[in-house]
């Protein structure tokens, strides 16, 4: 019996081979890297920003309006006189203030919108055919029947 020797092929680019991975965890680690220093500048951008009137919402979910800003603590009204202190870390985003319409327009729209009010009011009490009692309240909300009679 006689054994044949062959040659092995050569890949060519042995050193690129090995680099390739190496290129793409350097890069994979740069990606993530600068993704979370974008979220640390937005994090300490919005801790900058606060001042007293703001409305936040915490990392926790707790919404409050910020009443006192410290070197280290941000003190929210969570509730009319409920004061709470957090650290200035744990403020996840501030709520944008809803834009109010001038008061001039306000008041015309209101006094329009009266009688369609009626109006609507009376629709439901046509389609729903509740008795008109006037103001009163009924004392007793009436049930349906919970059985039915053979």
């Amino acid at each position: 019996m006689q054994l044949i020797a062959v040659p092995m092929a050569s890949s060519g680019g042995g050193g690129i081979t090995l680099l390739l991975p190496l290129i793409l965890i350097v890069g994979m680690i740069w990606f993530m890297s600068r993704t979370q220093r974008k979220q640390r500048q937005k994090q300490a951008d919005t801790v900058a920003m606060l001042a007293p009137g703001t409305k936040v919402v915490t990392t926790s979910g707790v919404v409050g309006i910020v009443e006192e800003v410290d070197d280290e603590y941000v003190t929210l009204e969570i509730s009319d006189g409920v004061l709470v202190q957090f650290v200035k870390g744990a403020i996840g985003r501030v709520i944008p203030e809803e834009v109010e319409e001038p008061a001039d327009e306000a008041a015309a729209d209101d006094v329009a919108e009266e009688p369609a009010e009626e109006a609507r009011t009376e629709e439901v009490r046509d389609r729903v055919d509740v008795p008109e009692t006037g103001d009163k309240v009924q004392d007793k909300a009436k049930l349906p029947p919970t059985h039915t009679e053979n």
